[in-house]
């Protein structure tokens, strides 16, 4: 990870949340690691730093909304908002409980703060682009923000909508691609390991292929907080008077910040065992300057 001078309290915040993922999926027995952890920066700079939002409130009506498209990375949108105050710290303990409000997939009708419920992939581009355009035909002043993971690029559903979206000027909406490169299952591999776990689209060129749809595009480092916000930044600026929708193609490490979760494909889920939590806590000891950061 690049830390940027300035931006130590949003690394603190960071370490620490990457440590309650793992801590609560070991905790419930089942849930994901790679993909939560890959993301973990870019959520953390959006809500700490750039979002429009009222943890006291969350149903406000001016607020920001973002739409985890992801939603199998669910553990790792729970955590930041606990950290920001929607809900308590120690509600993680009852992630994936049947009568929990965190469920295994983001609920909306559920958890406070979360905007759009999801978990079949491919699905969360159009949601975020129908509350865009809703926002502009009701003069609505607010920033959707949605996070895709590149393996649910290969549904066909969330090409419809990259084509669609800069057809009705969605300034006001924002795509950040999680791009880890690492699937769990992957596509049938020529030799060697049974499966392809590299993901297809991590060897397209992201960017080149939004822009010939009619996107603005950047392309940053995931874990570097200066890259990151200043492209989220950009897309604000662009919001409104650009006339286009906004990408930004994250280029990330998935299981990002654990030594044995980073860079594998067999910790897109997985329960971290007493001796792994051991060394996840050595790692990640600062989770105490996270929570006083809040």
């Amino acid at each position: 990870m690049t830390v940027t001078t300035g931006h130590e309290r949003l690394v603190d915040i960071a370490r620490g949340a990457r440590l309650h993922v793992v801590e609560t999926v070991a905790a419930s027995k089942a849930g994901h690691i790679g993909g939560p952890l890959s993301a973990m920066d870019l959520l953390v700079a959006l809500y700490f730093e750039q979002m429009r939002i009222d943890p006291s409130d969350p149903r406000r009506p001016d607020r920001d909304r973002f739409v985890l498209s992801k939603g199998h990375s669910a553990i790792a949108l729970y955590v930041v908002l606990a950290l920001r105050g929607y809900f308590p710290i120690e509600e993680l303990v009852t992630f994936d409980h049947g009568d929990s409000r965190l469920q295994g997939h983001p609920d909306m009708l559920l958890t406070p703060g979360v905007d759009v419920s999801t978990g079949s992939l491919g699905q969360g581009l159009s949601a975020a682009a129908g509350i865009a355009l809703g926002a502009q035909r009701l003069e609505r002043d607010f920033h959707t923000w949605v996070m895709l993971g590149d393996g649910e690029l290969e549904e066909g559903m969330v090409w419809e909508t990259v084509l669609s979206a800069p057809r009705f000027a969605l300034d006001n909406l924002t795509a950040i691609v999680d791009l880890n490169g690492l699937q769990q299952y992957g596509w049938p591999a020529s030799s060697g390991d049974r499966f392809d776990r590299s993901e297809p689209l991590g060897h397209v060129d992201l960017a080149a292929v939004f822009s010939g749809f009619g996107w603005e595009v950047r392309v940053i480092d995931g874990h570097d907080y200066g890259e990151i916000l200043a492209a989220y930044e950009w897309a604000e600026r662009r919001r409104g008077v650009a006339g286009t929708p906004s990408a930004i193609i994250a280029r990330t490490t998935k299981g990002q910040g654990i030594s044995f979760t980073a860079g594998t494909y067999k910790w897109h889920n997985g329960v971290a065992t007493d001796e792994q939590l051991a060394v996840a806590r050595a790692e990640l000891r600062d989770r105490d300057q996270a929570e006083a950061a809040r």
